[in-house]
Protein backbone atom coordinates (compact mmCIF):
# COMPACT_ATOMS: atom_id res chain seq x y z
CA UNK A 1 0.00 0.00 0.00
CA UNK A 2 1.17 3.50 -0.86
CA UNK A 3 1.37 6.06 1.94
CA UNK A 4 1.50 9.75 1.07
CA UNK A 5 3.90 11.76 3.20
CA UNK A 6 4.16 14.88 1.02
CA UNK A 7 2.09 16.89 -1.44
CA UNK A 8 2.39 16.80 -5.21
CA UNK A 9 1.09 20.38 -5.39
CA UNK A 10 2.74 22.49 -2.72
CA UNK A 11 0.52 25.55 -3.22
CA UNK A 12 -3.03 26.22 -4.33
CA UNK A 13 -1.71 28.29 -7.22
CA UNK A 14 -0.06 25.22 -8.76
CA UNK A 15 -3.38 23.41 -9.09
CA UNK A 16 -5.35 24.21 -12.25
CA UNK A 17 -8.62 23.18 -13.78
CA UNK A 18 -8.26 20.85 -16.76
CA UNK A 19 -4.75 19.74 -15.94
CA UNK A 20 -3.37 17.14 -13.54
CA UNK A 21 0.07 15.71 -13.01
CA UNK A 22 -1.20 12.23 -13.89
CA UNK A 23 -3.80 12.30 -16.69
CA UNK A 24 -6.00 9.26 -17.27
CA UNK A 25 -6.35 7.55 -20.65
CA UNK A 26 -9.42 5.41 -21.13
CA UNK A 27 -12.27 4.39 -23.39
CA UNK A 28 -12.38 5.57 -26.97
CA UNK A 29 -9.26 7.77 -27.20
CA UNK A 30 -10.29 9.82 -24.16
CA UNK A 31 -7.67 11.59 -22.06
CA UNK A 32 -8.70 13.30 -18.82
CA UNK A 33 -6.59 15.99 -17.16
CA UNK A 34 -4.31 16.81 -20.08
CA UNK A 35 -5.18 20.46 -20.64
CA UNK A 36 -8.97 20.53 -21.07
CA UNK A 37 -11.96 20.29 -18.77
CA UNK A 38 -14.37 17.66 -20.05
CA UNK A 39 -18.04 17.10 -19.22
CA UNK A 40 -19.03 14.08 -17.16
CA UNK A 41 -22.71 13.46 -17.73
CA UNK A 42 -24.57 11.47 -15.08
CA UNK A 43 -28.09 10.20 -15.73
CA UNK A 44 -30.68 7.83 -14.32
CA UNK A 45 -34.07 6.35 -15.04
CA UNK A 46 -37.40 8.08 -14.46
CA UNK A 47 -39.52 6.53 -11.70
CA UNK A 48 -40.16 2.96 -12.84
CA UNK A 49 -39.72 -0.62 -11.63
CA UNK A 50 -36.17 -1.95 -12.01
CA UNK A 51 -36.13 -5.72 -12.41
CA UNK A 52 -35.48 -8.38 -15.02
CA UNK A 53 -39.23 -8.47 -15.67
CA UNK A 54 -39.01 -5.14 -17.52
CA UNK A 55 -35.41 -5.24 -18.70
CA UNK A 56 -36.38 -4.42 -22.29
CA UNK A 57 -38.11 -1.20 -21.22
CA UNK A 58 -35.09 -0.32 -19.09
CA UNK A 59 -32.74 -0.87 -22.03
CA UNK A 60 -34.97 1.29 -24.26
CA UNK A 61 -34.66 4.07 -21.70
CA UNK A 62 -30.87 3.82 -21.70
CA UNK A 63 -30.76 3.61 -25.51
CA UNK A 64 -32.64 6.89 -25.62
CA UNK A 65 -30.48 8.50 -22.93
CA UNK A 66 -27.12 7.53 -24.43
CA UNK A 67 -28.06 8.38 -28.00
CA UNK A 68 -29.43 11.75 -26.91
CA UNK A 69 -26.28 12.59 -24.94
CA UNK A 70 -23.84 11.55 -27.65
CA UNK A 71 -25.77 13.21 -30.48
CA UNK A 72 -25.69 16.50 -28.59
CA UNK A 73 -22.00 16.04 -27.83
CA UNK A 74 -21.32 15.65 -31.55
CA UNK A 75 -23.44 18.71 -32.46
CA UNK A 76 -21.59 20.83 -29.89
CA UNK A 77 -18.21 19.43 -30.93
CA UNK A 78 -17.10 18.54 -27.42
CA UNK A 79 -13.41 17.52 -27.24
CA UNK A 80 -14.40 14.45 -25.22
CA UNK A 81 -17.05 13.28 -22.80
CA UNK A 82 -17.25 10.87 -19.88
CA UNK A 83 -20.51 9.04 -19.25
CA UNK A 84 -21.29 7.87 -15.75
CA UNK A 85 -23.62 4.92 -15.37
CA UNK A 86 -24.46 5.03 -11.69
CA UNK A 87 -26.17 1.88 -10.47
CA UNK A 88 -29.48 1.93 -8.71
CA UNK A 89 -29.53 -0.76 -5.99
CA UNK A 90 -31.27 -3.44 -8.12
CA UNK A 91 -28.63 -3.01 -10.83
CA UNK A 92 -25.96 -4.19 -8.41
CA UNK A 93 -28.14 -6.69 -6.58
CA UNK A 94 -29.27 -8.33 -9.84
CA UNK A 95 -26.00 -8.68 -11.71
CA UNK A 96 -27.54 -9.18 -15.14
CA UNK A 97 -29.37 -5.83 -15.13
CA UNK A 98 -26.27 -3.71 -14.62
CA UNK A 99 -24.17 -5.78 -17.02
CA UNK A 100 -26.74 -5.51 -19.82
CA UNK A 101 -26.90 -1.72 -19.46
CA UNK A 102 -23.10 -1.43 -19.46
CA UNK A 103 -22.82 -3.56 -22.61
CA UNK A 104 -25.53 -1.61 -24.43
CA UNK A 105 -24.00 1.72 -23.43
CA UNK A 106 -20.56 0.74 -24.66
CA UNK A 107 -21.95 -0.50 -27.99
CA UNK A 108 -23.59 2.87 -28.64
CA UNK A 109 -20.43 4.73 -27.62
CA UNK A 110 -18.40 2.60 -30.02
CA UNK A 111 -20.76 3.46 -32.87
CA UNK A 112 -20.38 7.19 -32.22
CA UNK A 113 -16.60 6.88 -32.04
CA UNK A 114 -16.45 5.03 -35.33
CA UNK A 115 -18.92 7.30 -37.11
CA UNK A 116 -18.02 10.73 -35.66
CA UNK A 117 -14.64 10.15 -33.97
CA UNK A 118 -16.27 11.15 -30.68
CA UNK A 119 -13.85 10.60 -27.80
CA UNK A 120 -15.63 9.09 -24.83
CA UNK A 121 -15.28 6.93 -21.74
CA UNK A 122 -17.63 5.11 -19.39
CA UNK A 123 -17.49 5.26 -15.61
CA UNK A 124 -19.57 2.58 -13.90
CA UNK A 125 -20.35 3.35 -10.27
CA UNK A 126 -21.43 0.26 -8.39
CA UNK A 127 -24.06 0.79 -5.69
CA UNK A 128 -22.95 0.10 -2.13
CA UNK A 129 -25.92 -1.98 -1.00
CA UNK A 130 -24.43 -3.22 2.26
CA UNK A 131 -26.65 -1.02 4.42
CA UNK A 132 -29.91 -2.36 3.04
CA UNK A 133 -29.99 -4.43 6.22
CA UNK A 134 -29.00 -3.03 9.59
CA UNK A 135 -26.62 -3.45 11.27
CA UNK A 136 -24.74 -3.73 7.98
CA UNK A 137 -22.40 -6.59 7.20
CA UNK A 138 -19.45 -4.79 5.67
CA UNK A 139 -17.09 -7.71 4.97
CA UNK A 140 -19.23 -10.85 5.08
CA UNK A 141 -22.52 -11.97 3.64
CA UNK A 142 -24.12 -11.78 0.22
CA UNK A 143 -24.10 -8.00 -0.29
CA UNK A 144 -20.34 -7.58 -0.44
CA UNK A 145 -20.00 -10.64 -2.68
CA UNK A 146 -22.54 -9.13 -5.11
CA UNK A 147 -20.70 -5.81 -5.06
CA UNK A 148 -17.36 -7.36 -5.98
CA UNK A 149 -19.01 -9.59 -8.58
CA UNK A 150 -20.66 -6.51 -10.05
CA UNK A 151 -17.32 -4.68 -10.29
CA UNK A 152 -15.77 -7.60 -12.12
CA UNK A 153 -18.63 -8.31 -14.52
CA UNK A 154 -19.24 -4.67 -15.39
CA UNK A 155 -15.54 -4.25 -16.06
CA UNK A 156 -15.65 -7.21 -18.41
CA UNK A 157 -18.82 -5.79 -20.01
CA UNK A 158 -17.14 -2.52 -21.00
CA UNK A 159 -16.64 -0.19 -18.04
CA UNK A 160 -13.55 1.97 -18.46
CA UNK A 161 -13.52 3.41 -14.94
CA UNK A 162 -14.68 1.77 -11.71
CA UNK A 163 -16.08 3.78 -8.80
CA UNK A 164 -18.31 3.46 -5.76
CA UNK A 165 -19.84 5.82 -3.22
CA UNK A 166 -18.98 3.64 -0.25
CA UNK A 167 -20.85 3.91 3.04
CA UNK A 168 -18.42 2.57 5.64
CA UNK A 169 -19.22 4.20 8.98
CA UNK A 170 -22.48 5.73 7.76
CA UNK A 171 -24.61 3.79 10.23
CA UNK A 172 -22.84 5.64 13.05
CA UNK A 173 -22.32 8.89 11.16
CA UNK A 174 -26.05 9.44 10.55
CA UNK A 175 -26.97 9.28 14.21
CA UNK A 176 -23.90 11.21 15.32
CA UNK A 177 -24.79 14.05 12.95
CA UNK A 178 -28.34 14.32 14.23
CA UNK A 179 -27.16 14.15 17.84
CA UNK A 180 -24.29 16.53 17.25
CA UNK A 181 -21.89 13.99 18.75
CA UNK A 182 -18.31 14.92 17.94
CA UNK A 183 -16.88 11.70 19.43
CA UNK A 184 -19.39 9.74 17.35
CA UNK A 185 -18.34 11.56 14.19
CA UNK A 186 -14.66 11.02 14.94
CA UNK A 187 -15.36 7.32 15.49
CA UNK A 188 -17.25 7.08 12.21
CA UNK A 189 -14.87 9.15 10.07
CA UNK A 190 -11.59 8.31 11.75
CA UNK A 191 -12.01 4.65 12.73
CA UNK A 192 -14.76 2.89 10.78
CA UNK A 193 -14.68 4.65 7.41
CA UNK A 194 -10.93 4.36 6.73
CA UNK A 195 -10.88 0.69 7.73
CA UNK A 196 -13.69 0.00 5.30
CA UNK A 197 -11.96 1.97 2.55
CA UNK A 198 -8.79 -0.10 2.90
CA UNK A 199 -10.82 -3.31 2.72
CA UNK A 200 -12.89 -2.20 -0.29
CA UNK A 201 -10.26 -0.53 -2.41
CA UNK A 202 -7.66 -3.23 -2.00
CA UNK A 203 -10.11 -5.57 -3.72
CA UNK A 204 -11.43 -3.02 -6.25
CA UNK A 205 -7.93 -2.23 -7.49
CA UNK A 206 -7.15 -5.92 -7.73
CA UNK A 207 -10.26 -6.48 -9.86
CA UNK A 208 -9.39 -3.46 -12.01
CA UNK A 209 -5.89 -4.76 -12.63
CA UNK A 210 -7.14 -8.23 -13.55
CA UNK A 211 -9.75 -6.81 -15.97
CA UNK A 212 -7.48 -4.08 -17.38
CA UNK A 213 -9.65 -1.12 -16.42
CA UNK A 214 -9.06 2.01 -14.34
CA UNK A 215 -9.76 2.04 -10.58
CA UNK A 216 -10.99 5.62 -10.41
CA UNK A 217 -12.06 6.79 -6.95
CA UNK A 218 -14.65 7.08 -4.23
CA UNK A 219 -16.75 9.76 -2.55
CA UNK A 220 -17.66 10.68 1.01
CA UNK A 221 -21.16 11.44 -0.30
CA UNK A 222 -22.97 9.30 2.28
CA UNK A 223 -21.05 11.03 5.07
CA UNK A 224 -20.05 14.60 4.22
CA UNK A 225 -22.78 15.30 1.67
CA UNK A 226 -25.35 14.06 4.15
CA UNK A 227 -23.98 16.66 6.56
CA UNK A 228 -24.10 19.31 3.84
CA UNK A 229 -27.77 18.59 3.08
CA UNK A 230 -28.71 18.56 6.77
CA UNK A 231 -27.01 21.92 7.31
CA UNK A 232 -28.74 23.38 4.26
CA UNK A 233 -32.05 22.51 5.94
CA UNK A 234 -30.89 23.96 9.28
CA UNK A 235 -30.98 20.57 11.01
CA UNK A 236 -27.31 20.82 12.01
CA UNK A 237 -24.86 23.76 12.19
CA UNK A 238 -23.08 24.85 9.01
CA UNK A 239 -19.73 24.76 10.78
CA UNK A 240 -20.28 21.14 11.79
CA UNK A 241 -20.91 20.16 8.17
CA UNK A 242 -17.83 22.11 7.09
CA UNK A 243 -15.56 20.33 9.58
CA UNK A 244 -17.03 16.95 8.64
CA UNK A 245 -16.18 17.76 5.01
CA UNK A 246 -12.52 18.32 5.91
CA UNK A 247 -12.36 15.19 8.08
CA UNK A 248 -13.93 13.02 5.38
CA UNK A 249 -11.03 13.71 3.01
CA UNK A 250 -8.90 11.21 4.94
CA UNK A 251 -11.12 8.24 4.16
CA UNK A 252 -11.37 9.26 0.49
CA UNK A 253 -7.58 9.44 0.21
CA UNK A 254 -7.39 5.77 1.25
CA UNK A 255 -8.70 4.76 -2.19
CA UNK A 256 -5.63 6.34 -3.80
CA UNK A 257 -3.29 4.83 -1.25
CA UNK A 258 -4.76 1.44 -2.13
CA UNK A 259 -4.22 2.00 -5.86
CA UNK A 260 -6.97 4.22 -7.30
CA UNK A 261 -5.66 6.61 -9.97
CA UNK A 262 -8.59 8.96 -10.57
CA UNK A 263 -10.71 10.63 -11.59
CA UNK A 264 -12.38 10.89 -8.20
CA UNK A 265 -16.18 10.92 -8.03
CA UNK A 266 -18.06 14.09 -8.95
CA UNK A 267 -19.90 14.25 -5.60
CA UNK A 268 -16.59 14.07 -3.71
CA UNK A 269 -16.24 17.74 -2.78
CA UNK A 270 -13.07 16.67 -0.99
CA UNK A 271 -11.58 16.29 -4.49
CA UNK A 272 -9.23 19.31 -4.29
CA UNK A 273 -7.53 17.71 -1.27
CA UNK A 274 -7.09 14.50 -3.28
CA UNK A 275 -5.58 16.43 -6.17
CA UNK A 276 -3.19 18.37 -3.93
CA UNK A 277 -1.88 15.19 -2.31
CA UNK A 278 -1.80 12.83 -5.29
CA UNK A 279 -1.71 14.83 -8.53
CA UNK A 280 -4.50 12.62 -9.91
CA UNK A 281 -7.53 13.92 -11.79
CA UNK A 282 -10.74 14.88 -10.06
CA UNK A 283 -14.37 15.25 -11.10
CA UNK A 284 -16.42 18.00 -9.47
CA UNK A 285 -19.98 19.31 -9.56
CA UNK A 286 -21.56 22.63 -8.67
CA UNK A 287 -24.21 24.92 -10.14
CA UNK A 288 -24.92 22.53 -13.01
CA UNK A 289 -25.75 19.80 -10.49
CA UNK A 290 -28.73 21.72 -9.10
CA UNK A 291 -30.96 19.12 -10.75
CA UNK A 292 -29.74 16.68 -8.09
CA UNK A 293 -29.13 18.82 -5.02
CA UNK A 294 -28.78 22.41 -3.86
CA UNK A 295 -25.56 23.74 -2.33
CA UNK A 296 -23.42 26.79 -1.61
CA UNK A 297 -20.62 25.43 -3.82
CA UNK A 298 -21.86 26.34 -7.30
CA UNK A 299 -18.77 28.06 -8.72
CA UNK A 300 -15.92 27.32 -6.34
CA UNK A 301 -16.25 23.59 -7.04
CA UNK A 302 -14.94 24.21 -10.56
CA UNK A 303 -11.71 25.89 -9.45
CA UNK A 304 -9.40 22.89 -9.98
CA UNK A 305 -11.67 20.32 -11.66
CA UNK A 306 -10.67 18.06 -14.55
CA UNK A 307 -14.19 16.78 -15.19
CA UNK A 308 -17.30 18.93 -14.67
CA UNK A 309 -20.44 17.00 -13.80
CA UNK A 310 -24.17 17.44 -13.31
CA UNK A 311 -24.35 14.80 -10.50
CA UNK A 312 -27.43 12.94 -11.81
CA UNK A 313 -30.62 13.71 -13.68
CA UNK A 314 -33.65 11.59 -14.45
CA UNK A 315 -34.65 10.85 -18.02
CA UNK A 316 -37.69 13.12 -17.98
CA UNK A 317 -38.95 15.39 -20.77
CA UNK A 318 -38.19 19.09 -20.51
CA UNK A 319 -39.32 21.71 -22.99
CA UNK A 320 -36.11 21.51 -25.03
CA UNK A 321 -35.46 17.77 -24.91
CA UNK A 322 -35.01 14.99 -22.39
CA UNK A 323 -33.09 16.09 -19.30
CA UNK A 324 -29.82 14.13 -19.88
CA UNK A 325 -29.49 15.75 -23.32
CA UNK A 326 -30.22 19.18 -21.86
CA UNK A 327 -27.63 18.78 -19.13
CA UNK A 328 -25.09 17.56 -21.66
CA UNK A 329 -25.47 20.93 -23.34
CA UNK A 330 -25.22 22.83 -20.06
CA UNK A 331 -22.00 21.02 -19.13
CA UNK A 332 -20.57 21.45 -22.64
CA UNK A 333 -20.97 25.22 -22.45
CA UNK A 334 -19.54 25.38 -18.92
CA UNK A 335 -16.49 23.47 -20.16
CA UNK A 336 -16.13 25.73 -23.21
CA UNK A 337 -15.67 28.73 -20.93
CA UNK A 338 -12.99 26.99 -18.90
CA UNK A 339 -11.20 25.66 -21.96
CA UNK A 340 -11.29 29.01 -23.72
CA UNK A 341 -9.71 30.61 -20.67
CA UNK A 342 -6.95 27.98 -20.82
CA UNK A 343 -6.33 28.65 -24.51
CA UNK A 344 -6.56 32.42 -24.10
CA UNK A 345 -4.27 32.66 -21.08
CA UNK A 346 -6.95 33.83 -18.64
CA UNK A 347 -7.34 30.61 -16.64
CA UNK A 348 -5.86 32.13 -13.48
CA UNK A 349 -8.38 34.95 -13.63
CA UNK A 350 -11.31 32.58 -14.16
CA UNK A 351 -10.09 30.35 -11.34
CA UNK A 352 -9.96 33.40 -9.07
CA UNK A 353 -13.50 34.35 -10.07
CA UNK A 354 -14.74 30.84 -9.35
CA UNK A 355 -13.20 30.98 -5.88
CA UNK A 356 -14.01 34.55 -4.87
CA UNK A 357 -17.64 34.36 -6.02
CA UNK A 358 -18.38 31.67 -3.37
CA UNK A 359 -15.51 31.41 -0.92
CA UNK A 360 -16.65 33.84 1.77
CA UNK A 361 -20.39 33.52 1.25
CA UNK A 362 -20.68 30.30 3.25
CA UNK A 363 -18.33 28.31 5.45
CA UNK A 364 -19.02 25.13 3.46
CA UNK A 365 -17.71 26.83 0.32
CA UNK A 366 -14.73 28.16 2.25
CA UNK A 367 -13.56 24.67 3.24
CA UNK A 368 -13.33 23.40 -0.36
CA UNK A 369 -11.35 26.38 -1.66
CA UNK A 370 -7.95 25.48 -3.15
CA UNK A 371 -6.12 27.36 -0.37
CA UNK A 372 -8.05 25.62 2.40
CA UNK A 373 -7.73 22.25 0.64
CA UNK A 374 -3.95 22.53 0.44
CA UNK A 375 -3.78 23.29 4.16
CA UNK A 376 -5.91 20.22 4.91
CA UNK A 377 -3.73 18.15 2.57
CA UNK A 378 -0.58 19.29 4.39
CA UNK A 379 -2.14 18.30 7.69
CA UNK A 380 -3.01 14.83 6.42
CA UNK A 381 0.44 13.89 5.17
CA UNK A 382 2.09 15.01 8.42
CA UNK A 383 0.22 12.44 10.49
CA UNK A 384 1.04 8.74 10.92
CA UNK A 385 -2.29 6.95 10.62
CA UNK A 386 -5.89 7.42 9.48
CA UNK A 387 -7.27 8.16 12.94
CA UNK A 388 -4.69 10.82 13.73
CA UNK A 389 -5.11 12.27 10.24
CA UNK A 390 -8.86 12.57 10.70
CA UNK A 391 -8.58 14.18 14.12
CA UNK A 392 -5.88 16.56 12.88
CA UNK A 393 -7.87 17.66 9.84
CA UNK A 394 -10.86 18.40 12.06
CA UNK A 395 -8.74 20.55 14.36
CA UNK A 396 -7.03 22.23 11.41
CA UNK A 397 -10.38 23.03 9.83
CA UNK A 398 -11.54 24.62 13.09
CA UNK A 399 -8.34 26.65 13.29
CA UNK A 400 -8.62 27.92 9.72
CA UNK A 401 -12.30 28.80 10.15
CA UNK A 402 -11.59 30.62 13.41
CA UNK A 403 -8.79 32.66 11.82
CA UNK A 404 -11.10 33.59 8.95
CA UNK A 405 -13.72 34.72 11.47
CA UNK A 406 -11.14 36.77 13.37
CA UNK A 407 -10.11 38.47 10.11
CA UNK A 408 -13.72 39.25 9.36
CA UNK A 409 -13.69 37.14 6.20
CA UNK A 410 -16.33 34.67 7.42
CA UNK A 411 -19.33 35.73 9.48
CA UNK A 412 -20.66 33.16 11.95
CA UNK A 413 -23.56 33.78 14.33
CA UNK A 414 -23.39 32.99 18.05
CA UNK A 415 -24.77 29.47 17.58
CA UNK A 416 -22.20 28.64 14.94
CA UNK A 417 -19.34 30.09 17.00
CA UNK A 418 -20.47 28.09 20.01
CA UNK A 419 -20.43 24.93 17.90
CA UNK A 420 -16.97 25.76 16.57
CA UNK A 421 -15.67 25.92 20.16
CA UNK A 422 -17.44 22.68 21.01
CA UNK A 423 -15.99 20.83 18.03
CA UNK A 424 -12.47 22.01 18.87
CA UNK A 425 -12.68 21.05 22.53
CA UNK A 426 -14.22 17.64 21.84
CA UNK A 427 -11.70 16.69 19.15
CA UNK A 428 -8.83 17.77 21.40
CA UNK A 429 -9.86 15.20 24.04
CA UNK A 430 -9.19 12.15 21.88
CA UNK A 431 -5.61 11.45 20.81
CA UNK A 432 -5.91 7.65 20.85
CA UNK A 433 -7.99 5.47 18.53
CA UNK A 434 -8.14 2.74 21.14
CA UNK A 435 -9.39 5.07 23.89
CA UNK A 436 -12.02 6.61 21.61
CA UNK A 437 -13.23 3.22 20.42
CA UNK A 438 -13.54 1.77 23.92
CA UNK A 439 -15.54 4.81 25.07
CA UNK A 440 -17.71 5.48 22.01
CA UNK A 441 -18.31 2.11 20.33
CA UNK A 442 -20.69 0.82 23.05
CA UNK A 443 -22.93 3.84 22.45
CA UNK A 444 -23.58 2.61 18.90
CA UNK A 445 -23.54 -1.11 19.64
CA UNK A 446 -26.97 -1.80 18.16
CA UNK A 447 -26.09 0.05 14.95
CA UNK A 448 -22.74 -1.39 13.97
CA UNK A 449 -20.83 -4.67 13.97
CA UNK A 450 -17.25 -3.92 14.96
CA UNK A 451 -15.99 -7.28 13.70
CA UNK A 452 -17.14 -6.25 10.21
CA UNK A 453 -14.52 -3.51 10.38
CA UNK A 454 -11.77 -5.76 11.64
CA UNK A 455 -12.06 -4.44 15.20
Amino acid sequence: MKKYTSLVYKTAREMEFGKALYPVNCGFSLTIGNGKVLPEINYTLPPMPVSMDNIEEILKQYDSIINGILKRAVVLDVPGILLEFEHLPPMTDVLEIGVKITKRTKEIMKNFHEKYDLKSGLRVTICDTRDEKRPPKMRSGEAIKRIFDSFRENALAGADLLSIESIGGKEVNDRALMEGSIPGLLFSLGVLAPRDMHFLWKEITRIAKETDVVPAGDSACGLANTAMMLADRNYIPEVLAAVVRAMSSVRSLVAFEEGAVGPSKDCAYEGPVMKAVTGYTISMEGKSAACAHLSHLGNIAAAVCDLWSNESVQNVKLLADFAPTVFTEILAYDCRIMNQSIEGGTKDLLKEIFVKSDELKNVQAFVISPEFSVEIAKTIVQEEDDFLRTRATGLKACDLIRKAVDRGDIILNKRELSWLRKIESELAKYDSEEALTSEVAPLYGELTLLEEYGI
